[in-house]
């Protein structure tokens, strides 16, 4: 019998055993499906999953500069700043220069922006709660604490 015989005759368990199936490789293809998925409740408002998590962290910062947005977004100063000057087009955000520092242009939050991301959030919760339809609010929140401290448990220095 061959090896791939053996296998496809092999329990359920066995066959299972056999994908990859870590921890790493799963938070991987978990995060593969939520951006599709992102992407498609997204669209029809416009806006990309980056624009859209551009305009959440303007919401829960204030003002950012472009060097700062792009930290905060995972994306490239050069991206974040191809990025800002779509949403800046469509009218999402207000650059200003920064009192303090000649050279730093601030970006913001418009209203419009506001708007944009208030009619997204509900299809970004909706995908969330397809997701994990089985968490209440308590394991919710239980589940943001433990992926928050696995983001600065692999951001430390050395790890």
């Amino acid at each position: 019998m061959t090896t791939s015989k053996k296998l496809s005759a092999a329990s359920p368990a066995a066959s299972a055993a056999a994908k990859p199936m870590g921890l790493a490789y799963l938070v991987g293809r978990l995060d593969h499906v939520l951006n599709q998925r992102l992407r498609d409740s997204l669209a029809p408002a416009g806006l990309s999953v980056p624009q859209y998590t551009a305009l959440s962290v303007f919401r829960a910062h204030g003002s950012l500069s472009n060097a700062q947005l792009a930290t905060r977004t995972m994306i490239s100063p050069q991206s974040a700043n191809e990025m800002v000057k779509q949403m800046e087009a469509k009218g999402w955000i207000a650059r200003t220069p920064d009192p303090a520092h000649g050279r730093i242009i601030q970006i913001s939050l418009t209203a419009s922006g506001e708007a944009v991301l208030g009619e997204c959030d509900a299809k970004v919760a909706e995908v969330e709660r397809t997701m994990f339809p089985e968490l209440d609010e308590a394991g919710r929140v239980e589940m943001l604490g433990q992926l928050r401290g696995a983001v600065r448990a692999l951001s430390m220095q050395g790890i």
